[in-house]
């Protein structure tokens, strides 16, 4: 039985999130990878996700983020990240080819989509790219996994995915950008988030760690180009390590420790390993 990145992207999987994958394409990475070479230029990739219980961000994305956004520089696209005041400092500390990281206000929904028309005027991205960043309820609020509103540390960067671009969106329990493809699925599983994100994307991608989403994707972009774009394991842990000395922390426990969603490192590394053997 031949093992597919979809297979590898969702293995250990705390949350359920995989209980969603029947209601995806078989072959939802390398869909979201012909998304990428579809829309060449410029993409925006938008990260961050604030954790109530440490009042820090989340080590899970930024990584991810960054290794996209290398994968699509390497490729000839340009781009640009976008964050808010909580995660910005950490996408900096990634992002060191001197791609810009773009510092989304925390503000109200006028506001916001002003901000976002702003962004989208002045880049003018082909593409937009979402991972593991909180997006709002029907209700308009954002929350985390249990269910607690975090409105007030969330900025509304959902505004830029107007449905005029294409997109991506990558996550792993139910609240992220990108859910909102299924939001009437999402809650019928017990252990995801009872009120979704209802944001929308063209392309959306699932995993048990967001990360290894980001992962998965650039592995299937590696696949269609024929170049092996994964960061190395070692350059992983790297960006492990600086997030977490930036101040982000794992977001089961609220630790700045090397941990991603529970998976101590060493375990947590596997998946991008397993990447890697299905290119050779």
């Amino acid at each position: 039985m031949s093992i597919d990145i979809e297979d590898v992207i969702l293995d250990r999987d705390m949350r359920g999130i995989s209980a969603l994958r029947p209601y995806m394409a078989d072959g939802y990475a390398d869909e979201a990878a012909g998304l990428i070479l579809d829309n060449p230029g410029a993409a925006l990739i938008v990260t961050g996700f604030y954790i109530l219980m440490a009042g820090a961000p989340e080590n899970d994305g930024p990584p991810g983020a960054v290794a996209i956004g290398n994968a699509l520089r390497s490729l000839g696209c340009e781009v640009a990240y976008v964050a808010d005041r909580y995660s910005a400092a950490v996408v900096e500390g990634l992002a060191t080819d001197g791609s810009p990281v773009i510092d989304f206000p925390i503000t109200d929904d006028a506001a916001s989509r002003r901000f976002a028309d702003g962004v989208i005027r002045d880049f003018a991205p082909s593409l937009l790219i979402s991972i593991e960043r909180c997006g709002p309820s029907e209700d308009g609020k954002a929350r985390n996994m249990r269910n607690v509103d975090i409105t007030e540390y969330t900025a509304k960067a959902d505004c830029l995915f107007t449905g005029e671009i294409p997109s991506i969106g990558v996550g792993d329990g139910g609240n992220e950008i990108g859910m909102g493809n299924l939001a009437q699925v999402i809650p019928t599983v017990p252990s995801l988030v009872e009120l979704p994100c209802v944001t929308t994307v063209s392309k959306l991608v699932i995993s048990s760690v967001s990360n290894w989403g980001g992962y998965g994707l650039v592995a299937a972009l590696s696949r269609r180009v024929g170049r092996n774009l994964l960061p190395s394991v070692a350059e992983e842990r790297e960006m492990v390590e600086r997030v977490v000395s930036l101040g982000a922390v794992d977001s089961f426990s609220g630790q700045r420790a090397m941990r991603v969603d529970g998976f101590p490192i060493d375990e947590y590394s596997q998946t991008l390993e397993e990447l890697h053997a299905l290119l050779d």
